[in-house]
């Protein structure tokens, strides 16, 4: 899967163990409490006939204090069957399953602690007075959201306390280098952000409306091209970290044809990530059809903000590679 926590955990891909889905009948229907797989309160057409309880003769009366015969209603019974009938089916909030009001509340919940984070981190790396601040919490948000995002990514069960601190590293992230660059570059910030929300929607609709899935041979491509991006990221990262390469952008800035080779592979980035949303979208569709708890809601607002961080900042480099141009 796109998402390295929708790809490592069993419940989100296909062929998960019984564990990781509800409990189904031979005919596929959800179980009910106390089920028991092939127990039944007797043998297949074994039930006693109209009229009579099990082990009674022909012609006899059942004792006093004893069930009506079968095929017998009695007032309250037919009054009690008639209020079940009438009843609403219950939903997946009832049984306490994942819904996508779940995932959308909580993916809401986690963009609201990056942006107040991000504000106050935004203000301290724009302020003379804080700029050492604000490069500190650049500096120490990236670590954080680098180890809180892999620790929440190989944990099998979502845990909203870990996901949370992830949102509040990658808010003071996000912040500082969001100022920075509006600073440098105003109205970048914007100009990524509506670019963002556009791709996001974009690729809801197409998904939704339009049917657009990835078969199982693209997803290994995309996940093999997502491997050799991260890869070449790293080893750029290294080379302007070390002073090998002196352009602001590293690898980045090197032009093929007048091109920087930085917005050729942003684009492609952006693609990869846009594609990474599809699968996203698919593993909390499976979620929610397989009637998973609850909680892991979590890990679908998880996967889609690491997503839409990924698109934002992809966006961000790009446009600030294209003014330096």
């Amino acid at each position: 899967m796109s998402n390295p926590y929708f790809s490592r955990s069993p419940v989100f891909n296909e062929g998960a163990g019984a564990a990781s889905a509800p409990q189904r009948t031979p005919n596929g229907y959800p179980t009910m409490p106390g089920y028991q797989p092939g127990q039944s309160n007797g043998q297949y057409g074994q039930q006693p006939g109209y009229g009579y309880q099990a082990g009674q003769s022909y012609g006899q009366a059942p004792a006093y204090g004893q069930q009506p015969a079968y095929g017998s209603v009695t007032p309250q019974q037919l009054s009690d069957l008639e209020a079940r009938y009438g009843a609403p089916s219950a939903t997946n909030v009832d049984r306490g399953r994942m819904t996508y009001d779940d995932v959308i509340v909580r993916t809401f919940g986690v963009f609201a602690v990056i942006l107040a984070v991000g504000a106050v981190s935004w203000t301290l790396a724009t302020s003379e007075a804080t700029a050492g601040l604000g490069m500190l919490a650049l500096l120490g948000g990236a670590i954080g959201a680098l180890v809180l995002g892999l620790v929440n990514s190989f944990k099998r069960e979502p845990s909203p306390a870990l996901i949370m601190a992830y949102a509040v590293c990658e808010g003071a992230m996000l912040g500082a280098f969001s100022g920075v660059m509006e600073e440098r570059y105003n109205g970048i910030v914007m100009q990524a952000v509506l670019a963002s929300v556009a791709t996001f929607g974009v690729v809801l609709v197409a998904y939704k409306f339009a049917g657009f899935r990835l078969g199982s041979k693209a997803q290994r491509i995309l996940l093999t091209a997502m491997g050799g991006y991260l890869v070449f990221s790293l080893a750029n990262f290294v080379l302007v970290w070390t002073g090998l390469v002196s352009a602001p952008w590293g690898l980045r800035g090197i032009t093929i044809m007048g091109i920087p080779l930085g917005v050729i592979i942003g684009l492609v980035a952006v693609v990869m990530a846009a594609f990474s949303l599809t699968m996203d979208f698919e593993s909390i569709q499976r979620g929610v059809e397989r009637g998973l708890p609850t909680r892991y809601a979590w890990a679908g607002a998880f996967g889609l903000v690491v997503t839409l961080v990924w698109l934002y900042v992809e966006f961000l480099r790009i446009l600030a590679i294209l003014r330096d141009n």
